[in-house]
């Protein structure tokens, strides 16, 4: 009998082994230490490049209207850029949204004061497949030089902006 269980077991924990070590890196993670291009037309006429903000932290965020998650970071988002703004900390807003009314609604009705790229492809724009976005909310950091410092700016995101903007 115990041998029976364990080759019924044994298939069971070697899938889920499997399972457990395919799982896809962050996006964004071949990017890591390199200055990325994000250049575009914001939905409110501002042109924007991030290669001109050298010397600003930038925060990248990739997300959407109807995202749950990515309406969570909106207030801390908010926040940091109320509290570093002024010291050097940039937002760039990437939609991923279907429908550009509802990216204008929630814009305005939040009060967002950085620049916002939409393309009508959606999930499918060209920002979001340059950079092997799949999923959202993604939030890059960006230090001072225009490199990608960190792949994850949904945890602590005041702390790590606090540390990338007292770097020389």
């Amino acid at each position: 009998m115990k041998q029976s269980t364990i080759l019924c077991v044994l298939p069971l924990i070697t899938s889920c082994l499997l399972l457990a070590g395919c799982k896809s890196p962050p996006a964004g993670t071949k990017f890591v230490g390199q200055a990325i291009d994000v250049r575009f037309t914001a939905i409110d006429g501002r042109q924007v490049d991030v290669s001109q903000m050298r010397g600003k932290v930038v925060l990248v965020d990739f997300w959407a209207s109807w995202c749950p998650p990515c309406l969570k970071e909106v207030p801390v988002i908010k926040a940091a850029y109320e509290k570093l703004h002024g010291r050097g900390f940039e937002v760039v807003g990437i939609s991923l949204d279907d429908d550009k009314k509802d990216l204008l609604a929630l814009v305005a009705k939040e009060k967002i004061d950085w620049p916002q790229f939409y393309d009508p492809k959606g999930a499918e724009h060209r920002l979001a497949k340059q950079f092997g976005i799949e999923e959202i909310p993604v939030m890059w950091l960006l230090d001072k030089s225009g490199k990608l410092r960190d792949l994850d700016a949904t945890e602590n995101l005041v702390e790590k902006l606090e540390k990338l903007l007292a770097e020389p």
